[in-house]
């Protein structure tokens, strides 16, 4: 009579499930590479508290004042300037491409009105379209005002030390100013709702196919290959379309978010993205053996830039190294042209700069999926 459980027999099963685990090398590689990938993305990459946040400067007075309100601004390290500028039209401009987070301008006249008393205006400007980016520094100016102000106030002077501060700072978050988290969200899960379902869908699609059989039958037929491959990816297209239009949709009713561009120019360049996107897809596919090793590849591609774009944190608080990779990912410019056209209002000459990244993604992508992919049903 056989034995309810036999140590050899589960032995035997033990060690069977280690040979498979070996020859899934596929599989086994994820297993260690996707919790390391979250330990080195979280562990260093992710920060709550963004520092170095790129500012321009607008001195018209030059003062020792102002230079002493700047440099302390630089010591607090929530704040890098990267550039001085000349005018309104030029802080505008920056803010609205979204090429500095902060634009601080010190009014003529600044010291001398400080030292009659007359509590002078420091306007600090934002680009607020991601509140989490801004709101710690700044909360800090405040602070960094005062405190630098009054250690200068000595003496004779020591009298300005108003109990609001010497200075009248006015912070002007722009685009958000309401610090609305749905405004910087929902328009941002156009992207990531597209990188998540394309990417999965269309690799799941094509390795399904292959599984069963169905991919040699389609083949012996007279359709080419390119017209496969081009007929798997059209409907692909129409669905990625369809799920942006539900999200408009589901923003402008629901959320209220304010749509002050063209949504036409937003649907027409979303096309790269989508096809990069489904690039990626035909190259899972042709590298997976099965489906759940196609799902596994997927989400390696997904976690990095769910985490690295922006989306769930601030893309500017993150190390150099890991604003490069993400700068590689579509889905950190695809964020910036929706957040752009839909909060801003941006125009085709405004998003042009986060297009062709998306474009070379694009051609990189869809070039080793379809060569990979003609090799196999070659």
């Amino acid at each position: 009579m056989m034995r309810f459980f036999s140590a050899s027999r589960f032995a035997a099963m033990v060690a069977k499930e280690f040979v498979q685990m070996r020859r899934d090398r596929v599989t086994f590689g994820m297993m260690v590479g996707i919790p390391l990938l979250q330990l080195i993305l979280f562990g260093y990459a992710i920060n709550s508290d963004p520092k170095h946040l790129p500012t321009a400067v607008l001195d018209n007075d030059r003062s020792i004042f102002s230079r002493t309100v700047l440099s302390a601004m630089k010591n607090s390290q929530y704040f890098e300037f990267t550039q001085e500028i000349d005018g309104e039209a030029r802080a505008d401009e920056l803010l609205r491409l979204g090429q500095v987070q902060f634009v601080v301008t010190i009014p003529p006249d600044f010291g001398r009105d400080l030292v009659r008393g007359k509590r002078p205006v420091l306007l600090l400007e934002a680009d607020a379209t991601d509140p989490s980016a801004t709101s710690n520094a700044a909360a800090s100016m405040q602070q960094i005002v005062r405190g630098t102000i009054n250690r200068d106030l000595t003496g004779p002077l020591a009298m300005l030390q108003a109990r609001d501060g010497p200075v009248e700072l006015r912070f002007h978050p722009r685009y958000n100013p309401e610090a609305i988290t749905q405004f910087n969200i929902v328009p941002g899960l156009m992207g990531v709702v597209l990188t998540m379902t394309l990417v999965i869908i269309t690799s799941l699609a094509i390795t399904r196919e292959r599984e069963r059989g169905t991919m040699e039958n389609l083949l012996i037929t007279p359709v080419r290959p390119l017209e496969v491959l081009l007929g798997k990816l059209v409907p692909y297209i129409l669905v990625g379309y369809l799920q942006m239009g539900l999200i408009v949709v589901a923003a402008k009713y629901l959320f209220q978010v304010p749509f002050l561009g063209s949504l036409p120019l937003l649907f027409a360049v979303s096309f790269l993205f989508i096809a990069a996107n489904l690039g990626v897809g035909i190259t899972f596919s042709t590298v997976a053996q099965n489906q759940l090793q196609a799902v596994q590849m997927s989400f390696f591609f997904f976690l990095p830039s769910i985490l690295l774009s922006g989306f769930m944190f601030p893309f500017q608080g993150m190390p150099e190294w890991a604003r490069y990779i993400g700068s590689v990912l579509p889905l950190t410019h695809f964020l910036r042209i929706v957040r752009g056209v839909v909060l801003k209002g941006n125009g085709l000459a405004d998003i042009a700069p986060h297009l062709w990244p998306i474009a070379l993604f694009l051609v990189v992508s869809l070039g080793i999926g379809v060569k990979r992919y003609r090799q196999t049903l070659d």
